[in-house]
């Protein structure tokens, strides 16, 4: 299973999903793609098997996985503080991929009927979600 991992700001959600998903899903490869080297680097620590920064980064990395995971802000442009550019929300959304978003309740994006819940449920949902089929 490849998997794409993408966040940003000091990476830290990413960070947990990386480890989340290496912990789980030992023989998963997982890329790590950061809107910022912060992000990058933390997911990195966290053990993805690959990692790279940047728009491109995304576009990229978007076409390659079998399974997206991060933020439900990556879906949405000017996202995060503005680090999701127009161009990596789209190759989110276009991407064959299957995703999962974790409904984090920052930057203005909130998701009605989702009620508030710690980061650590929200990563074990994740992790459910990664491994059902589609």
């Amino acid at each position: 299973m490849r998997v794409l991992v993408i966040d940003g700001q000091g990476g830290g959600l990413g960070k947990q999903l990386v480890a989340a998903i290496k912990s789980e899903y030992p023989s998963a490869e997982v890329t790590a793609v950061g809107t910022n080297s912060t992000a990058t680097a933390a997911m990195l620590r966290a053990g993805a098997d690959f990692a790279a920064t940047g728009e491109n980064a995304v576009v990229v990395g978007c076409r390659r996985a079998e399974v997206i995971v991060g933020p439900i802000g990556i879906v949405i442009a000017d996202a995060l503080l503005g680090e999701i550019t127009p161009k990596m929300a789209v190759a989110v959304g276009q991407s064959a991929a299957k995703r999962v978003l974790v409904p984090m309740g920052q930057c203005d994006n909130l998701v009605a009927g989702v009620p508030s819940q710690p980061t650590s449920r929200l990563i074990a949902d994740a992790m459910r979600l990664l491994g059902e089929p589609r």
